[in-house]
């Protein structure tokens, strides 16, 4: 039923949102409530794809369950990869990975202009929004200068282009099912987690990782946290070092986008999971490493909060300005709904029962089902602050990546005995959109 509703939900977006369109064009959106085009289509990827899918399905639940956990880490990425490779394909090379980030809204239609960084990133805010002259590109005007700058990191290493682009983005993004993977079972939750393992490598979100800078916004956000996982519970051998190297990445991360700010949300769910007082230190350590990223940012001449601020003002001087927040506000939900997959939202209804029952058996043990339900509820709660801020008004199957790619997990309470029908429900739903649908952004 919970799945059903989540179809609904889509269904009444799609037809209502049509209707707005053809009635007075303010979505700015072909196919609501996706940023998509009508295109049936196959292509290079078409079979491997479904390979990929039947293998999981087939397989993943069973070698989840035996294989060692550095194997399964190793494996899950590998899978993710193969599944995420092969959706980007089915669209083809060139427009499926090479030609997706070099449009006139994307980063390398900017890289050029950063000969010499330290000028371009004290000079960065003053091009932000529309009207003065050489105003940056969409993707870039609406992100800080991190985004950007690790384009211009690639192509000073010569890996400029495209192609390089498009698969820097597609194996950083599949990784973020193995960061999943880490922090459930730095928690405590790593029976539930072998279970989500397979619902983490067929997400449906995998289409627009591939190839989308959001999806390696998603893997460095994810990374932050496995971290910081592993440092608050002290599975590492150098907890310290985890730590700090979470507050590097927490530093990029909220470098990369502005809306990851509210990553902070499952960060604190992160350290309540914990349940010692150990994670005070680690906190510590962690705003260190945050520190010295943000703190360069600065040096080098960008105000994060200044340019936060001219952000939301360019934001509004775009389609925003038109798009109706009442429309939005729940089909936002819809996005998501497709970019987490239909066993995620059967997973979710779970999550209360999960809590309770936990508390029901005894207060002083940490479930792993309730430790996984509590981190999805923190991941849903900063997507509803997210979408209340209407600073997210369409395009979330993508801008939400590195909050949607967490719920699969929830799938993992499901019952055992029907993993692989919802796991082919997963596959099924992501391979609908990618050959009918040309997804864009």
């Amino acid at each position: 039923m919970a799945a059903g509703a989540g179809a609904l939900l889509f269904a009444v977006a799609a037809v209502a949102g049509t209707l707005i369109e053809h009635y007075d064009g303010t979505l700015h959106v072909n196919w609501p409530p996706l940023l998509a085009q009508w295109m049936p289509h196959v292509g290079p990827g078409t079979l491997p794809a479904l390979l990929t899918a039947v293998a999981v399905i087939v397989y993943g639940p069973s070698l989840a369950a035996r294989l060692s956990w550095r194997r399964l880490t190793w494996v899950s990425w590998a899978a993710a990869l193969a599944w995420t490779w092969s959706l980007a394909l089915v669209d083809g090379w060139q427009r499926g990975v090479t030609g997706r980030l070099t449009t006139r809204h994307e980063y390398l239609s900017g890289v050029d202009r950063f000969d010499d960084i330290p000028a371009t990133l004290r000079d960065f805010t003053r091009h932000i929004l529309i009207g003065p002259p050489d105003n940056w590109p969409t993707h870039i005007a609406g992100h800080p200068p991190g985004a950007v700058l690790t384009f211009v990191g690639l192509d000073r290493i010569g890996l400029g282009g495209g192609a390089w682009a498009g698969a820097f983005c597609v194996i950083t993004g599949a990784s973020t099912a193995a960061a999943v993977l880490v922090t459930l079972r730095a928690l405590g939750a790593g029976s539930t987690a072998r279970a989500a393992a397979p619902f983490l490598v067929l997400a449906p979100g995998a289409v627009w990782v591939g190839a989308s800078a959001d999806g390696y916004f998603a893997a460095v956000a994810a990374w932050a946290l496995a971290l910081l996982a592993l440092a608050a519970t002290r599975t590492v051998r150098a907890p310290w070092a985890a730590a700090l190297g979470s507050g590097l990445l927490f530093g990029v991360t909220v470098h990369l986008s502005y809306g990851l700010t509210l990553m902070v949300v499952p960060a604190v769910a992160v350290l309540v999971l914990a349940r010692t007082a150990r994670p005070l230190p680690v906190v510590g350590l962690a705003v260190v490493g945050f520190a010295v990223v943000a703190v360069a940012f600065l040096l080098a001449g960008f105000r994060w909060w200044e340019a936060y601020g001219l952000l939301v003002e360019r934001y509004y001087q775009g389609v925003a300005r038109e798009r109706p927040y009442g429309y939005w506000v729940w089909a936002n939900g819809a996005g998501a709904v497709i970019a987490a997959g239909l066993a995620a939202v059967a997973g979710i209804r779970r999550l209360p029962a999960a809590v309770r029952g936990a508390r029901g058996a005894d207060r002083g043990v940490r479930s792993p089902d309730r430790t996984v339900a509590l981190l999805v509820a923190a991941v849903l709660l900063a997507l509803l602050v997210a979408d209340l801020s209407g600073m997210s008004k369409a395009e979330t199957e993508r801008i939400w990546l590195p909050f949607t790619l967490w719920l699969p997990a929830a799938a993992a309470l499901l019952p055992a005995r029907d993993h692989r029908g919802w796991l082919a429900a997963q596959a099924g739903l992501a391979l609908l959109v990618n050959h009918l649908l040309l997804t864009v952004w």
